[in-house]
């Protein structure tokens, strides 16, 4: 596989936007950012970016997964135990936050943390503090946490399955990523960039897609997102002699999609099609707060003036459409 990416690749006005609000957010003294976006679009990606881009970059960058580590676990793995602490801990262990000090934490998949230590990651947010399992004191830490969610917490939280007040201290500074179906030809500008990559990587000499391939791939939805086009790209690498990306060479089910009109790429302009009217106007309504938010670069107060909503509604629209 590739080294780990470090850029965000992409022409579209969405992705030159968050680069600078990545820049932004990097340079601030913001201890918490949130960031929302489908499986697959680069959420791990823009926290390192993030860090990378602080005055951090020098310490530490810990990438916790919520969901891969079992919740009996988490705990012990966050914030490190004392000797004897429980069966099993025969020596003082550091936790990962510790060993993050001065540098960046990377809560990957939020949600998926249990409601007994969401209210401890809170408090470690409130105070900077935090005790080891089985400790007495307290170790204090300067960190900057970034987590990173699929879902809408906002939604999540009416269903009980994450703390109000927790998810409104990660809210401060949030930032959403565009799924690639809605980054019009940058799914050609990150084909190139692959191909390249992989070119290299596997001594080969491909000279891109074919352009009945192109179309193919501006037509299909890409509900993996940018994960699913790298990983289709190098399998075909892998599999595949000739020097073009042809239709024979992509699954069955893209071709299946995209000529069945499946999940192929939905404009506004097509209106209501098959996925029915709620879904149809939920899709407008994305389109246009995506481009309100775009014209007044992010600012929140800005979009709602031009939407002629409040603040309040608009922050309730975008959390119940998930952006």
């Amino acid at each position: 596989m590739a080294a780990y990416k470090t850029e965000l690749i992409g022409n579209h006005p969405s992705i030159q936007n968050l680069k600078r609000l990545i820049s932004r957010v990097a340079a601030s003294p913001a201890p918490t950012v949130l960031i929302y976006g489908e499986t697959g679009t680069g959420k791990g990606l823009v926290a390192r970016m993030i860090h990378k881009e602080s005055r951090r970059a020098q310490k530490e960058f810990v990438d916790i997964n919520c969901a891969a580590i079992p919740a009996s676990l988490l705990e012990s793995e966050l914030f490190g135990h004392e000797r004897g602490a429980f069966t099993g801990a025969v020596e003082r262990k550091l936790g990962l936050i510790e060993a993050a000090n001065h540098g960046t934490v990377f809560l990957d998949e939020i949600r998926e943390m249990d409601l007994t230590l969401q209210a401890k990651l809170l408090s470690l947010l409130d105070t900077r503090q935090f005790r080891r399992v089985g400790a007495v004191k307290t170790t204090s830490v300067d960190v900057r946490f970034i987590a990173a969610t699929n879902k809408i917490l906002l939604s999540e939280v009416k269903d009980g399955n994450f703390r109000e007040d927790l998810y409104y201290r990660l809210q401060v500074i949030s930032l959403n990523l565009p799924a690639l179906r809605d980054r019009g030809d940058d799914v050609l500008t990150l084909s190139s960039h692959f191909i390249d990559r992989y070119n290299a990587i596997y001594k080969r000499s491909i000279r891109g897609l074919s352009d009945e391939t192109a179309d193919i791939f501006l037509r299909y939805g890409w509900p993996g997102n940018v994960r699913e086009l790298e990983n289709l790209l190098e399998r075909i690498f892998i599999l595949e002699d000739d020097d073009e990306i042809l239709p024979r060479h992509l699954p069955d089910r893209i071709i299946r999609t995209v000529r069945g009109g499946g999940a192929a790429r939905t404009e506004a302009a097509e209106g209501p099609g098959p996925a029915g009217f709620h879904e149809a106007t939920a899709d407008f309504q994305r389109k246009l707060i995506a481009r309100a938010m775009l014209e007044a670069d992010g600012n929140v107060q800005s979009a709602a003036n031009a939407l002629r909503i409040s603040r309040h509604a608009l922050r309730h629209q975008m959390n119940k459409l998930g952006l």
